[in-house]
């Protein structure tokens, strides 16, 4: 199960999760991630991330994630921000003087 944490401002930070590689594999990872100017991480991720495209493609997407939950998981975040006050009037919003 991947884990989350806070950052230091409190916002949730992405899912995390820990794989375990042989060395070959590690190795190949790292000067895949060196030719495209990318870290380790980010290489591994871009990579999972056409993998899994992928095989959603072959699978005809039997596996697409429930878009009620997508749907609750955006409403839960936008009611946790807080309330901004605006720093100015809408500029769409146009007033006019009375005419005497």
């Amino acid at each position: 199960m991947a884990t989350r944490q806070n950052s230091t401002n409190g916002k949730p930070k992405s899912p995390r999760i820990q794989v375990v590689l042989p060395e070959l594999i590690c190795e190949q990872l790292s000067l895949m991630a060196k030719n495209e100017s990318r870290t380790v991480s980010n290489m591994a991720k871009v990579l999972i991330q056409e993998g899994v495209k992928k095989y959603l493609e072959k699978t005809d997407g039997l596996f697409t994630p429930d878009l009620d939950r997508n749907t609750e998981n955006f409403r839960d975040s936008l009611e946790k921000q807080g309330i901004k006050k605006l720093k100015r009037a809408p500029q769409r919003i146009k007033y006019y003087k009375k005419s005497d």
